[in-house]
């Protein structure tokens, strides 16, 4: 076999370019999404959220591992005050990209399962979206937000919206309510 027949075989041509040997793989950039909530039980708001997670995340991570990133997604029952206070957590139910909330447009609405057997109304988190409010986001709500977040674009959700130094009173009272009011995970 000649020098040119034997480099021809070391390569495969392709109609666009000259591939080589296998290119050692390149470290993937890391895109953390975590869905926080109080109560999968009870909570109609914390229950859609996570089912239409879980219908968004094969799209997202489609997207994501065909531009080099690696996704982890954790899901984090929050329990209490103490954790709550840890995590910066605000509003349930929230969902994060890299520590930011994909959406900060967001109202506080009395919700029914989280409050059956308190003495007074918990509020859970509700979405804008299009000009229409959710009580559980639409897919579409996700797939953008958590794109947004992780491409950078220039309408990324901006926190001042509903940033505070305080432990919101909603959580509180949740929390001190605890005994009588949602509490599974």
């Amino acid at each position: 076999m000649d020098a040119v027949s034997l480099a021809l075989k070391k390569e495969q041509r392709t109609c666009c370019a000259t591939i080589s040997d296998p290119i050692a793989e390149e470290k993937k950039e890391r895109v953390t999404i975590e869905f926080l909530y109080l109560d999968l039980r009870e909570c109609d708001r914390c229950k859609g959220t996570s089912e239409q997670l879980e219908s968004a995340l094969p799209i997202i991570a489609q997207a994501l591992e065909a531009s080099g990133f690696e996704m982890e997604v954790y899901r984090i029952h929050v329990q209490s005050v103490q954790q709550a206070t840890a995590l910066g957590f605000v509003v349930s139910p929230t969902i994060r990209v890299n520590n930011r909330d994909i959406q900060f447009n967001w109202r506080e609405t009395p919700c029914d399962p989280c409050s059956k057997g308190c003495a007074s109304k918990v509020s859970c988190r509700e979405w804008e979206y299009q000009g229409r409010w959710y009580e559980v986001p639409p897919k579409e709500l996700m797939i953008r937000g958590i794109l947004r977040e992780v491409y950078g674009q220039s309408e990324r959700a901006t926190p001042e919206a509903h940033g505070t130094a305080e432990f919101p009173d909603n959580l509180k009272q949740f929390f001190a309510n605890k005994p009588c009011c949602g509490t599974a995970g």
